[in-house]
């Protein structure tokens, strides 16, 4: 009975942590002065653990790093030096505006929830979204892929990127928060603004992620387009990844970003291949294919993997779309017919889109492009965990 007590109290409290994050917000700034304005709804402004202030309509507060304190400022104002600042609504649906003054920044964003401001180690301010999950995945799916998509690749994108918050739960704990809003986390330009439809989405999947056939926390790589193949994991990473393996996929070969070519200089192919790979240009067998090159299937290394060229490489030197290419020579340059865009591995965004819009719901989608995984309710998975720790 202890047991299934401590084992209860254990899944309350992770419930309560996992329906709000802390969200590191306007991490492209060195913050030393923030706006934060009224939006929708009226804040309260805490200084540490006293009230100091209100936010109603059509009203502004600074928050300013001085020494190793926040200065709250309203109408010009100084309402006191603090070491952190609380502004939490007053309503569950409010949300706030916030600018960035020094650096100085015309930008404003909109986002729901509260609000936490305190003193970095670095001198700036940090400034944290304390976020109901659903309205933080919710400004993600707006933010990483706009409008105009089908309910269902919503869901799709909803699934991914809570499996992935719920993964990477504590990667920026050293900085005091859970994620952040830039894209090596998710990007996160804002709150849900203008397609409802992806709040619909987000709802009709709440707690479910993506586990792998080991029942861990899958992460669900996406691209833009894969040209009509995805790639094997390891053919981009060192090592591969169970889930990740190379499927045919004609969803996605009618799509703009489908095909691409490009031409670069022989001289500078060239020199690339000889001087970090060794390419062997007087070799009978080998020197007269430095040009040329066919990959009818998506490979992981030019020509032959004896020579150790990896494709990958060769992408991030030339800025190419993805590794999928053919080449010959024209003229004083080799030409580069390809097809994708993206490093290939997983889910091939515009192939899911169309997906969705023939009719294919979330889950036979991600089934299409990741192998052996399952869809499972968080809590769900929590619960046996936990089973399995204590031995039940």
């Amino acid at each position: 009975m202890n047991r299934i007590i401590t084992i209860s109290l254990l899944l309350f409290t992770l419930y309560s942590q996992a329906q709000k994050l802390n969200v590191g917000i306007m991490r492209a700034y060195e913050l030393r002065t923030v706006k934060v304005s009224y939006n929708d709804g009226n804040y309260t402004v805490y200084g540490d653990s006293l009230e100091i202030t209100t936010i109603w309509k059509d009203q502004s507060i600074y928050f300013k790093r001085s020494d190793n304190k926040v200065i709250i400022e309203k109408n010009g104002k100084n309402l006191g030096a603090y070491d952190t600042i609380y502004v939490r609504e007053v309503q569950p649906t409010n949300s706030f505006k916030i600018q960035s003054i020094s650096p100085s920044s015309k930008r404003i964003k909109y986002f729901k929830d509260d609000l936490i401001i305190f003193p970095d180690k670095d001198g700036h301010l940090t400034t944290i979204n304390d976020v109901e999950i659903d309205n933080y995945l919710a400004g993600v799916i707006e933010s990483e892929g706009g409008g105009g998509k089908h309910k269902e690749y919503y869901k799709v994108q909803a699934i991914l990127s809570r499996t992935y918050v719920l993964d990477h739960i504590r990667k920026h704990w050293r900085d005091g928060f859970t994620v952040c809003d830039r894209t090596h986390c998710q990007a996160y330009h804002s709150m849900l603004r203008h397609t409802p439809v992806i709040e619909d989405a987000v709802k009709e999947t709440r707690g479910v992620i993506m586990l792998d056939k080991q029942l861990n926390l899958a992460d669900g790589y996406f691209f833009a387009n894969c040209g009509g193949q995805t790639s094997e994991s390891d053919f981009v990473w060192n090592q591969p990844v169970s889930y990740c393996r190379s499927i045919i996929d004609t969803f996605c070969i009618s799509s703009w970003q489908a095909t691409w070519s490009k031409k670069i200089p022989k001289s500078s192919w060239k020199d690339y291949l000889v001087s970090h790979f060794g390419f062997p240009v007087n070799d009978s067998l080998f020197g007269e294919y430095l040009y040329t090159f066919s990959q009818p299937n998506r490979k992981a290394f030019y020509l032959d993997p004896r020579l150790g060229i990896p494709l990958r490489d060769l992408r991030v030197k030339f800025k190419l779309k993805s590794t999928w290419f053919n080449c010959y020579p024209e003229g004083n340059y080799v030409v580069l017919e390809g097809k994708g865009f993206g490093h290939g591995v997983g889910l091939c965004q515009e192939g899911a889109m169309k997906m969705a819009k023939q009719g294919y719901s979330a889950e036979q989608i991600l089934k299409f492009y990741f192998t052996d995984i399952q869809l499972f309710n968080y809590f769900h998975w929590l619960f046996l965990r936990q089973e399995e720790v204590v031995g039940l």
